[in-house]
């Protein structure tokens, strides 16, 4: 009997701390040997001029989430992780979001039925609390963390998601005690719906002024309250989807003193402006996301940012509406308010070939610290390290094989998603994952999704070190 099932020859292993060449044997999904000279396999796998990553952890999706004013999502389980394994990542971390008047318990149950026997490679959830009566902060919240729900996200806008002060500082307080990863959507509701009473007084309500009334001075503002409410309860906190310096820099100042802050950013933060959302027509509510995309200048911090260290995680953010769907970006029509454009954008399967071609290709950011962002870093404060995120023995065979200099144009019509459009059609790249595989089985090749439905497994979530606080609070 072959002593693997799978022995992948001849690539340069590459991880967030170093590279060498060695030979990986796979068994049972799992990655039993690590050497030269291993023995036979049952199937090998020749990755000479290749680099061989972990697969890519996308920490910060939506797939088949309700929406609370009719829109419908365009991606579920199977479009949205057939994507995923498209473009090199081989596990998903979706939302399950509490309604308010709904129990986290329900939201939970409910998101296992929309993904069960779905998804073509493995998935976890975070938790979205927008409800937190006594209920959820006593049993359900801590009952879930310990199940493996360890991280969930809080709002500062929207009506329907947001979560005032004193509520913030309760679930704060519940994540110190359990051990749980708070992520924090930071944009000040009152500033939005200031700055959009008074566009709308003047008429200005198409998609490009959706980027006026989310101003980065409300992201400002926001991220630092959230920083600082955070440091009064001594527990961790990760800030989501930055777009740009003033963020940034309240990010790096709570660094500087010690504060376990983590900063999150996204493609769209690097490859697109303020611009795309004044396109002729309604063609600008394709870049309609939150916060939206800013200038050359933010785009140019939001690079330093991941260069010097600030950010720890780089997603997606994928929140897939179709463009001409009115279930989608035209819910309400070519002449909808911008209040009213179904918020969020597709980029599952584009997050890692975009990063590597701008980052690393052009030496904006070394290979290590792109493994770093787009894998160990979110398998690490999110609970699932080290069966995920990296190339060790014991760890799950969940590899990416890339070719560095591949060339490639990123077209909708090529991508396995489910939306009409991509954000980033016509963009040239350089590096392109040419073979995937999740725990030891090929999900896709050359581009090609090769998973079946119901492949992928959900992961529970152990309790992660970076969520634990510095010990410096009293009294809680």
């Amino acid at each position: 009997m072959p002593r693997f099932d799978t022995l992948i020859t001849n690539g340069l292993i590459t991880t967030a701390v170093d590279a060498y060449y060695a030979d990986i044997g796979i068994k049972n999904g799992r990655i039993t040997a690590l050497g030269h000279e291993l023995g036979d396999a049952a199937a090998e796998i020749d990755a000479e001029g290749l680099r061989v990553l972990p697969g890519g952890i996308d920490a910060h999706c939506h797939l088949d989430q309700p929406m609370g004013d009719g829109a419908v999502m365009a991606d579920g389980f199977y479009s949205g992780t057939r994507s995923a394994a498209a473009g090199g990542t081989t596990t998903v971390m979706p939302f399950a979001a509490q309604k308010k008047g709904q129990s986290l318990r329900a939201a939970v149950d409910d998101y296992h039925r929309r993904s069960d026997g779905q998804a073509c490679v493995d998935y976890a959830f975070h938790m979205i609390v927008t409800d937190p009566t006594e209920t959820v902060l006593k049993d359900e919240l801590p009952a879930l963390i310990e199940e493996g729900y360890s991280s969930f996200k809080i709002y500062m806008t929207y009506d329907d998601l947001k979560l005032n002060d004193r509520e913030i500082l309760n679930v704060l307080a519940l994540a110190r005690r359990e051990g749980a990863m708070v992520m924090v959507h930071a944009e000040n509701a009152d500033c939005i719906a200031y700055l959009s009473e008074l566009l709308t007084e003047c008429g200005n309500t198409g998609p490009y002024y959706h980027g006026v009334a989310h101003s980065s001075i409300g992201e400002r503002e926001a991220s630092h309250r959230a920083i600082s409410l955070a440091e009064l309860i001594d527990v961790p906190v990760l800030i989501v989807h930055v777009s740009g310096a003033d963020t940034i820099e309240q990010i790096r100042w709570a660094q500087s003193r010690g504060l376990r802050v983590y900063g999150e950013t996204c493609p769209q933060y690097l490859m697109l402006t303020a611009e795309d959302l004044d396109r002729d027509g309604f063609e600008g509510a394709k870049y309609v996301c939150s916060p939206p995309p800013r200038d050359p200048a933010a785009q140019e911090a939001v690079w330093e940012g991941l260069e010097s260290g600030v950010f720890q995680v780089f997603s997606s953010d994928h929140a897939p509406f179709r463009f001409e769907d009115t279930k989608g970006k035209k819910l309400r029509g070519e002449n909808a308010h911008f209040e009213h454009i179904p918020n969020g954008i597709p980029g599952l399967e584009t997050r890692l070939p975009i990063l590597f071609s701008e980052g690393v290709v052009k030496e904006r950011i070394d290979i290590t610290r792109f493994v770093a962002l787009t894998a160990t870093n979110p398998a690490k404060i999110y609970g699932l390290y080290p069966r995920k995120g990296t190339i060790a023995i014991g760890s799950d065979a969940d590899l990416t094989l890339w070719d560095t200099s591949a060339k490639n144009t990123i077209r909708n019509a090529d991508l396995h998603h489910d939306v009409d459009y991509t954000p980033y059609e016509g963009i040239e790249l350089t590096g392109r994952p040419v073979l995937t595989l999740c725990r030891g089985r090929v999900v896709s090749r050359d581009g090609q999704p090769e998973s079946d439905a119901g492949y992928g497994e959900f992961l529970a979530c152990a309790k992660p070190q970076p969520a634990r606080p510095r010990g410096n609070a009293k009294g809680f």
